[in-house]
C-alpha cells in the first residue's frame, strides 16, 4: 500500500514548482529527505490525476531533463503542457534545462 503523507509531501512540493520551470524526482526526494526515494516521487507523479488543489506533474523530469513520465501524460501532453509554459522541449528532452532547473533544496531552503 502506498505511503499516501509521502506523496501529500510530493504534492505540496510540485505544487510550488514556478510556471517556466522543471525540477527532478531526485531532487524533491532529497529536499523531502528521502534521497533515495525518487523513485517513489515518480509514483507519486503517477498517481495525482485526481489530486486537489492540481498537481503540476508535467514540471517533473528525471535529473538529465528528460520527460521519462510522458507516457502517463498520453501522447505529447506533457510536451504540450511545458511549451505552454514557454519550455522548448526537443527529443524529449527540455532544452536549457540548467537555467530552468528548480532546485527545492535552494528555493524552499534545508
Amino acid at each position: 500500500m502506498p505511503d499516501y503523507t509521502f506523496y501529500d509531501n510530493v504534492y505540496d512540493v510540485v505544487r510550488l514548482i514556478p510556471k517556466g520551470r522543471v525540477t527532478s524526482y531526485g531532487a524533491i526526494a532529497a529536499y523531502l529527505g528521502s534521497k533515495q526515494s525518487s523513485r517513489i516521487v515518480g509514483y507519486a507523479m503517477m498517481a495525482c490525476g485526481t489530486a486537489n488543489p492540481p498537481v503540476p506533474a508535467h514540471r517533473v523530469v528525471n535529473r538529465q531533463g528528460l520527460l521519462t513520465g510522458k507516457f502517463h501524460f498520453g501522447g505529447d501532453t506533457m510536451e504540450q503542457l511545458l511549451a505552454n509554459e514557454g519550455i522548448t522541449v526537443k527529443d524529449n528532452q527540455v532544452q536549457n534545462f540548467k537555467q530552468l532547473y528548480w532546485d527545492p533544496a535552494l528555493e524552499l531552503g534545508l
